[in-house]
């Protein structure tokens, strides 16, 4: 790491999907239950996991090469939305040494929060569900902000929650918008190699991220 190396590190912000939990199952079975309906075959879960970076776009590309040019993308999107918001929370789950890793930073009495491009509706569900609820210092969903991510501003937005300056807070993620919006907001980036990932832009290791970890609890040794 050699940039912000005069300022210490005083919180730790996650993107959620692909990065503190694994939401593909509920994502997927979203996109199957659209593909039961017409008739297809449900896609394999492994086939669908590298799309669920991008959301319903990614998806929907992926089950039906429907695209946001597409005429008939916003209903679809909207179907797509509706069946996820009926079950978001039946198989996800969290990503191995994930709650190790945020019992360690509240040990350090350090804050954590969360920034997605997940709709809060959708992404304060989840968080509840999964314990986190009270635990969380910020929780900033894709429409908290006028803009989404690769966009500083939902990060920017977490940094004023907290109440510390951007430059003191790491943001981690399994994308690189999570690398882009990083370095536009003025925060370390770590991008980790167990998530997502996209279909896109190569490997976190191409992503020019200040640091690269294979698991969660790789991230302590920097803390």
């Amino acid at each position: 790491m050699t940039r912000h190396s005069s300022v210490r590190m005083r919180a730790v912000l996650f993107d959620f999907d692909g990065t503190l939990a694994d939401t593909a199952p509920d994502l997927g079975g979203a996109l199957n239950r659209m593909r039961i309906v017409r008739s297809l075959a449900p896609l394999a879960l492994g086939a669908l996991r590298p799309f669920t970076s991008a959301g319903a776009r990614g998806l929907l590309q992926a089950g039906f090469g429907v695209t946001p040019e597409h005429p008939e993308y916003a209903g679809m999107r909207d179907e797509f939305l509706s069946y996820y918001g009926e079950q978001s929370c039946e198989h996800t789950a969290l990503f191995a040494e994930i709650p190790e890793l945020l019992e360690a930073i509240e040990a350090r009495g350090l804050p954590w929060g969360i920034v997605t491009n997940k709709p809060e509706r959708f992404t304060r569900p989840i968080v509840a569900a999964l314990g986190f609820e009270g635990r969380s210092a910020c929780v900033i969903g894709g429409d908290t902000t006028a803009h989404a991510k690769p966009h500083p501003a939902p990060l920017l937005e977490a940094a004023r929650l907290i109440r510390l300056p951007p430059q003191a807070c790491w943001y981690v993620g399994d994308d690189l918008r999570d690398v882009q919006a990083a370095r536009a907001a003025g925060m370390r980036s770590v991008a980790v190699e167990y998530g997502y990932l996209g279909t896109e832009n190569g490997g976190p290791r191409e992503w020019s991220a200040d640091l690269v970890i294979a698991s969660p609890l790789e991230l302590l040794a920097y803390l």
